[in-house]
Formats: structure tokens, sequence, C-alpha cells
């Protein structure tokens, strides 16, 4: 029995005709470079943009060869497009008519499911999920990851239905600040059960990796496995899907922005001059592929000391907040910076849950009220156009 290698995946490959039955799809050059870790298999597929979505059953059939070869696991292939200078983008999408299968909605839900069922969930290929916020910050170190947990948990509070994407394949939080161990179910067609705790939905590369593995990935592969932890997996019905985004303007990023039909991005940054420049970068990539910015959160504000209670600008103060009124960007509210938020989070009980009666919480339950407020009033206006990169 031959051993499982590249090779072996592209010799596989030379059997599967491309779009238009000319030769095969290695020979035609569409074949990215193939990933093999833990007998599982990655690669990507390149096809012109604009039959990105007509050439889905070829990338089924890639799948499914390379899923027969002897040895392999698993395998993810993705269809990854290139849209040569000076070319236009693919045709948008009519919308569709809005879903009418939501009559066992949460009473308190207020999505807005017409908005979002045209072009945003067809690109995404979510069914079900009627908003996907991304949670970003320019740089790492500054509380993204605790507050995009605080956020969805708060949004969970204030009555919505709420799942979380930790999109950051390198270095995944969500499993340890949401208390979470094991691995994912799988059902069917190889969809992939969510992991569930304190009411929301998550998925993570941390539930199917060990803590200690360093993911040694290039883009492509990085591309279809955010992809693949999107749309293979049974989130069900949502309000909203929060999207823990990894730190920073790469590959990663501009993948999520590109392909994925956000309704709309958050920034965090902390108050310094340092922290803000980064946050400037991240606001200047989502306004670059359309992703409307729903505001500025200002993280790590202000401390309060915990024998004296007297207040300290560590970080200086109110930088976010001038950032957003400079730039004409909602700010959403001010964390402080708090003891107990960082111990809930390192224990897997945020503070929203394990305090919900606490300022901490409270002030989490406010910004994400200011979140969907801003989702709700942007439901009515054209959709971002997403397009294959």
């Amino acid at each position: 029995m031959a051993e499982l290698s590249r090779d072996l995946v592209v010799e596989a490959m030379k059997g599967i005709r491309g779009p238009d039955l000319e030769s095969n799809i290695v020979d035609l050059g569409m074949v990215s470079d193939v990933f093999i870790s833990d007998a599982k298999v990655y690669f990507s597929i390149n096809v012109p943009a604009e039959r990105a979505q007509e050439l889905e059953p070829l990338r089924q059939a890639a799948e499914r060869v390379v899923k027969a070869l002897p040895g392999v696991k698993g395998a993810v292939v993705s269809l990854t497009a290139e849209r040569k200078q000076g070319s236009a983008p693919p045709p948008r999408p009519q919308p569709a008519a809005p879903s009418h299968g939501h009559s066992h909605a949460h009473p308190h839900s207020h999505a807005p499911a017409a908005a979002q069922a045209g072009t945003q969930r067809t690109k995404a290929g979510v069914p079900g999920i009627e908003a996907i916020i991304a949670v970003a910050s320019g740089k790492g170190g500054v509380g993204k990851s605790t507050t995009a947990v605080n956020l969805a948990l708060a949004m969970k509070a204030n009555g919505l239905r709420v799942g979380i994407l930790d999109a950051d394949v390198y270095g995944p939080s969500m499993p340890r600040l949401l208390g979470i161990t094991g691995r994912p179910q799988q059902i069917e067609n190889r969809i992939i059960v969510p992991m569930e705790n304190y009411g929301i939905k998550v998925m993570s590369m941390g539930f199917l990796v060990d803590e200690g593995t360093a993911m040694i990935w290039r883009g492509p592969m990085v591309q279809s496995a955010l992809m693949q932890m999107l749309r293979e997996v049974a989130w069900g019905d949502l309000d909203v899907l929060v999207v823990d985004m990894p730190p920073g303007t790469g590959d990663a990023q501009l993948t999520m922005a590109q392909q994925v039909p956000l309704c709309g991005a958050v920034i965090v940054s902390t108050p310094q001059d340092l922290a803000l420049i980064d946050a400037r970068k991240g606001l200047n990539m989502f306004n670059k592929v359309e992703v409307p910015v729903l505001g500025i959160v200002e993280n790590m504000s202000y401390f309060i000391a915990p024998d004296t209670g007297n207040r300290y600008d560590i970080f200086g103060h109110g930088g976010a907040k001038a950032e957003a009124e400079t730039i004409g960007v909602p700010f959403l509210g001010e964390v402080p910076l708090t003891m107990s938020i960082r111990e809930t989070s390192d224990a897997g009980t945020p503070v929203v849950v394990s305090e919900p009666e606490g300022p901490q919480a409270k002030v989490y339950r406010d910004i994400a009220t200011k979140v969907w407020e801003q989702v709700k009033t942007r439901a009515g206006r054209a959709a971002p156009t997403i397009v294959f990169e």
C-alpha cells in the first residue's frame, strides 16, 4: 500500500477533469500546494471567480477522491478564485425572498432576516444565521477574545440566539474562555455538531487539536479550515454569530472579511496611541472590503484598585472614544481593567455569566445592545459585495 504523500494526492487529482473537460485540474494548474497533517489533507482549487458557485460539484468530487485514498482520515478542499488586475467583480446575486421558516424564534429576537437573506447568506452558505459580526483588533494583547466572548454572552443575556466562531486558527482561546473540553461529534455528510456552554454554540480549532499543538499552516490551509468551521457546522437557527477574528490584518483576516458576509465589525482597542495606530489598520481593512464598522470598544479603559477603590488610567483614557469621533463611527463603551474579568476568563466562567448583576457585566450588556441596534439600523441598507479573490 502506497504511503500517504503529497505526490499521491496530486496523482489522484489528475483523475478529475477540469470545469470544461479540458485536461485535468492538476495539468491546468488549478490545484494549490497540498498540506497533510495527522492524515488529513488540505488544499484548494483555483477557479474563475464568476463560476465559484457553479463549480462546487468539482470541489466535492475532489474531496471524495482524496478521502478514498488509503491512510486518509479526512480532507478539506476549498474553492478559491483570483480576480485579474483591472477586471470587474462577479455580478452580485439578486436578493432571495426572505425566509418565513422562523416562527419558533426567540420571543425577544429582532433578527434582520430579510436584509441578510440575499447576497450574504448565499455567499456564506450558512442557513439559519441571520447576522454575522466580527470582533477584531489591529494587534494582539488588547483583550479581543475576552471582549468577543463576553459580547456573545451579553447578547444571549439580552434575549438573542447566539453562536461564536473562534477564527484564530493559530491561537484559539474559546475552549479555555468558555470552559469547554472534548471534541465535537460529526453527523451525516461530515457536518460537525458545535460544542455548547452557557447557552451559546461554539466552534474552534481548539476543539480539534491539542492545546499545545503548533499550527504551521499556509494561507490556503487556514482558509480551508475557517470555511469548514463556518459552513460545515450544524449551527441551527441563530440571530447572531460572533466571529472572534485573529489579531492583525493578515491572510486569515482578509479571508473572513472577503468571503464571509459580515454585517459589520466591532473593533477592540486599548486607549494608548500605539494600540490605536494598529486599530486604524483594522478599520482600514474593513473599509476596503466594504464591511461596515459597527463601533469601537475601549478595553482596559481604566483600573479600579480592589483595595482602595481608586481609579488609575494605566494605559491613558479616552483615546478610543476620540478616535471613534474622528473617523465617524460609534463609540460602544469603556470596559475597565479589573481582576474579576481576568480571573473569570482564566477560569472559563466569563464575567457576564459568573457575575451577571455586576458592573462589568452591565458594561458588556450595554455594548451588546448598541451593537445589535447598529445591526438592525444597517439591516435596511444594501449588503456589501463579497468578492472571492
